[in-house]
């Protein structure tokens, strides 16, 4: 039986992707420590009665920055934002002449840099690095590498250890050249890590994206391949950044075949087991605008890049806890175009890679829009902290009960909003679901309130670390109330 049983936890933490699960006599239990839990997915849930998941819908916050200067153009792109410390870092391609192929060196691409102290307002420093126009006076700080420019895709190496020359790690190329890998110490001044490619076999035609991941103690990068007639992730994994494993497919469980352009996978700041891809949903064909539309906004003009009417795009939320599988919980878009006509456009609407805090309650991603014109932007979009989805009741009150668990820990707190009529209990249920004494759902104090972690408590007190690594179940009656996250905290 123990043979038995570890045979069953091997095949296990393949399909949670390395999410480590531990084992009572008869069923799986997972084991949760002190991480924090979103409920992006259903890797959680046993049973939902009367409540539902439901995707929340980042709101705009204005414009981040305007794709206007002489060296960037209206189809500036692949866009990067990394938090690092009090210094937001923004890295994107400028292409000011678009009457030439993706990697043909006429079209002048760079690769630009800007900054902020509060991921709202970026800025333009002067880096003195690249002549353009015989001028130095400009943010950018690649040029003239080949493919790499066009996707170039810099991350904040987090890894235990590594070298300070190589704190930041990058990625660019072609299905030519492969993924051409570079390092930095400042974020600024990238130099070449080696001459020969450290990634082939991909298109690689769009925004390639690298992170170390704790969760599965390696890098790994989600790239663009083809398959099933459509844009596909495939994803490879290093140790050192120079080997990479043999490249396998995502897979997206029952979610049909749609074209995902760019996937901008990072590890969740708040819950870095858990990996957000905000990618970008293209549909090649789909022509939104009426001949009225497209003239009314001058888009066949020649200052507009070409093609611009034929097709449109948007956002989709895409989830992964480690392997080779997303989920797809929610397949509706995360961002939509919007009333602004000039995002009912070919390749607008395709977020940046980057999801970072900027304020105590709230986080941002960033979105371009009115791609390909001289009004390209990029745009600042708010959710609620760890908020990309919830469980939500109306005012009929529902439940959510858990699959058993572990937890390590003092306190359960919770991440949730609730109307004035409503609110959220919790009941602490034993593996076969039976309520345990002192935890019911009667001696639960309902939780009226709004906020990123408060404490569940009962009629003696909020302590249980009496429960902590026991097999559990949690009850979690919830009304007019949306339930985002929870945590055992010590």
């Amino acid at each position: 039986m123990f043979r038995c049983n570890l045979m069953i936890a091997a095949v296990a933490a393949i399909l949670f992707g390395g999410l480590a699960p531990v084992f009572a006599a008869d069923e799986a239990v997972m084991s949760l420590g002190t991480r924090r839990e979103l409920f992006v997915d259903q890797v959680l849930i046993e049973k939902l009665a009367g409540v539902s998941l439901q995707l929340q819908h980042p709101q705009s916050a204005g414009i981040a920055l305007k794709f206007d200067q002489p060296w960037e153009g209206q189809v500036s792109g692949y866009v990067t934002v990394i938090h690092d410390g009090d210094l937001y870092r923004m890295y994107y391609r400028g292409r000011p002449l678009t009457g030439y192929g993706d990697t043909d060196p006429r079209a002048q691409e760079v690769t630009c840099y800007a900054e902020s102290r509060d991921g709202i307002t970026f800025t333009r420093p002067k880096l003195g690095l690249i002549s353009f126009g015989g001028n130095k006076d400009n943010n950018a700080i690649l040029a003239d590498v080949g493919h790499v420019t066009h996707n170039f895709a810099p991350f904040l190496d987090t890894r235990p250890g590594v070298p300070t020359a190589e704190r930041f790690k990058a990625v660019g190329g072609s299905s030519q050249s492969g993924l051409i890998a570079y390092v930095s110490e400042d974020g600024i001044h990238f130099r070449k890590l080696q001459d020969k490619p450290i990634i082939t076999g991909g298109a690689f035609d769009s925004q390639n994206n690298v992170l170390w991941s704790d969760h599965e103690q390696c890098y790994v990068c989600f790239f663009r391949t083809f398959k099933n007639d459509v844009r596909w992730i495939t994803r490879t994994t290093s140790t050192d950044f120079v080997n990479w494993t043999p490249a396998v497919d995502m897979t997206f469980g029952e979610a049909p075949n749609e074209h995902l352009y760019t996937n901008q996978t990072v590890a969740y700041f708040r819950a870095p087991h858990i990996y957000i891809g905000t990618a970008a949903r293209f549909w090649p064909g789909r022509r939104s605008l009426t001949d009225e539309q497209v003239t009314a906004l001058q888009l066949d003009a020649p200052v507009n890049y070409g093609g611009l009417k034929l097709e449109s795009s948007d956002a989709v939320l895409l989830t992964s806890r480690g392997g080779n599988r997303y989920d797809r919980v929610f397949l509706e878009s995360l961002v939509r175009p919007g009333t602004d006509l000039k995002n009912w456009t070919a390749r607008s609407n395709y977020p940046a890679r980057g999801i970072v805090p900027t304020g105590p309650t709230e986080m941002s991603v960033y979105v371009q829009r009115n791609y390909g014109q001289p009004t390209h932007h990029l745009e600042r979009l708010t959710l609620r902290t760890d908020g990309f989805a919830a469980v939500h009741a109306g005012y009929q009150p529902g439940e959510l009960i858990t699959k058993p668990i572990t937890f390590e820990g003092q306190r359960l707190t919770l991440n949730m909003s609730s109307s004035a009529a409503g609110g959220v209990s919790v009941e602490i249920q034993d593996a076969a679901g039976q309520a345990i004494p002192g935890f019911t759902l009667a001696e639960c104090r309902e939780l009226n309130t709004d906020d990123l972690a408060c404490t569940v408590s009962w009629k003696n007190g909020s302590n249980v670390s009496s429960l902590a690594g026991k097999p559990i179940r949690l009850r979690i009656r919830l009304k007019d109330a949306d339930l985002f996250a929870l945590q055992f905290v010590k």
